[in-house]
């Protein structure tokens, strides 16, 4: 069985998470929220409690953006160390391109989707959810962004190899595929495919 790092998990597990919701996938819980009971507690720029090299994958939805920019290549070093040689992330965050143009056209309040947490707007997503903020969730702070092209040069600059991924249609973001192995590019949109939505 592979084991994959569900990082910054929140109270969500894998069953929901396309491609790793099969018997095949370990789930490791990993977040700096001690409240959601995951199996690891630590935060994306310190990733000490999980061993080099132990992870098959890791997925990350929604974290990376809440990291200062200077901390991005410290997070991202992290997630190649604990992964395997032959090891993949899975992530996804906001879409600063799609945002901006809504923000352009003077809907910075307007609802652009509903969540699951309700209605979210382009300050939402720029900032951070302002309901969770309110209620004294200083973690839900955006303090990032990226651009898909942007996205691929961190994760190259981190030294992996292939990337797969896109701007996602509906809900203002972006999903990214980055193996730390060079491989075919036949096999980059294999596997990539099977994990984004």
């Amino acid at each position: 069985m592979q084991s994959f790092l569900h990082v910054g998990c929140g109270p969500q597990t894998k069953a929901g998470l396309k491609g790793f919701n099969t018997d095949d996938w370990k789930e490791i819980r990993f977040d700096i929220d001690e409240k959601v009971h995951p199996d690891i507690v630590g935060t994306l720029t310190d990733m000490s409690g999980v061993e080099t090299a132990s992870m098959d994958a890791i997925f990350s939805s929604h974290n990376i953006e809440h990291l200062f920019p200077h901390e991005v290549p410290v997070a991202l070093k992290e997630f190649s160390r604990v992964l395997k040689p032959t090891g993949f992330v899975v992530i996804t965050c906001p879409d600063l391109q799609s945002v901006c143009q809504a923000v352009a056209q003077d809907q910075l309040l307007e609802p652009l989707y509903d969540s699951p947490a309700g209605p979210i707007s382009a300050i939402d997503i720029l900032y951070g959810h302002r309901g969770y903020i309110a209620q004294g969730n200083h973690y839900m702070a955006h303090k990032c962004g990226f651009t898909f092209k942007a996205l691929c040069g961190a994760f190259a600059e981190a030294g992996f190899k292939s990337t797969f991924g896109g701007r996602g249609l509906k809900s203002f973001d972006l999903w990214l595929v980055a193996f730390k192995q060079d491989l075919p590019e036949e096999d980059v949109h294999r596997i990539g495919s099977s994990y984004l939505p």
